[in-house]
């Protein structure tokens, strides 16, 4: 059985080796090359890529990008897990409501971008609506700013959020929240004592699965936040670009992830998994 079960699993591990270890130890070699005249990547090896990892300048970047994926996480799920609770509370329009929350998905995430710049400018939807009504005189800084960036990844992977915790909802059994009122708790106490604790595993994994690709996003931030907000995932991309710098950025982009996997080992290792 040991055998036959090699057997089948091999052309996975073959793909997974394919996708994923032999391009990351291709950013790894690369990671200890040195820049060569033109760009790209040359020897000798060298820990210099990593050795600049110790600017200042890098670690607020850094910081700056947990920041603003932590707000857009704790964002998504102020709205997620109200949307979710919406959906599994209507079951007579339940697919209606799933397929709008998935319908985004359908565009390219780039059009989607673009569109939210053009509501966002001076000129755009919302300055001009918000003038014409009297309400403002000069328009809005709603673009180029941190605010813009986070209303983008909120709107970019909300569906990201809702989804998980919808799934954990629906399992949710009706007959604990009768207890909960049989009991004389109100709705909100039953809301906070039995269904947020319950819809723990589904805000967990919507809170990964957010967090982790707004920590490196860099289309959003590059085209919402303008050179005004840069996030380590904008560094990276532009050390493989325009500086073609290929070392340092296969270290900075090694380094995140080494980051990413520690936060994700520690949340196992307190027994965060548990409820996954």
């Amino acid at each position: 059985m040991n055998r036959l079960r090699t057997l089948f699993l091999a052309p996975a591990w073959t793909l997974n080796a394919f996708l994923f270890l032999i391009p990351l130890g291709i950013v790894v070699l690369y990671s200890f090359m040195t820049r060569g005249p033109y760009g790209g990547q040359t020897p000798p090896f060298t820990i210099e890529s990593y050795i600049r990892l110790a600017d200042p300048l890098y670690l607020v970047i850094l910081l700056k990008s947990f920041w603003i994926a932590g707000i857009s996480t704790a964002v998504s799920l102020l709205f997620g897990f109200p949307l979710a609770l919406f959906i599994v509370n209507s079951p007579k329009y339940r697919s209606l409501w799933l397929n709008l929350v998935m319908l985004p998905f359908w565009t390219s995430f780039l059009v989607r971008t673009y569109a939210w710049m053009f509501l966002l400018r001076d000129t755009g939807l919302i300055n001009s609506i918000l003038q014409w009504a009297g309400l403002i005189r000069e328009p809005l800084p709603l673009l180029y700013n941190d605010g813009a960036v986070v209303l983008g990844l909120v709107y970019g992977y909300l569906p990201f959020m809702v989804l998980p915790i919808y799934s954990t909802l629906e399992k949710l059994d009706p007959a604990l929240l009768e207890a909960a009122a049989d009991l004389g708790a109100t709705p909100w106490t039953a809301l906070w004592k039995v269904t947020v604790p319950l819809s723990l595993p589904g805000i967990i994994a919507g809170s990964i699965l957010v967090f982790i690709p707004c920590l490196g996003a860099y289309l959003t931030p590059d085209l919402l936040g303008g050179g005004k907000s840069v996030m380590i995932g904008n560094v990276v991309q532009n050390q493989f670009t325009s500086a073609r710098d290929w070392p340092f950025g296969a270290a900075l982009s090694l380094v995140l992830t080494g980051l990413v996997m520690v936060m994700l080992w520690l949340f196992v290792k307190k027994g965060g998994a548990k409820h996954l």
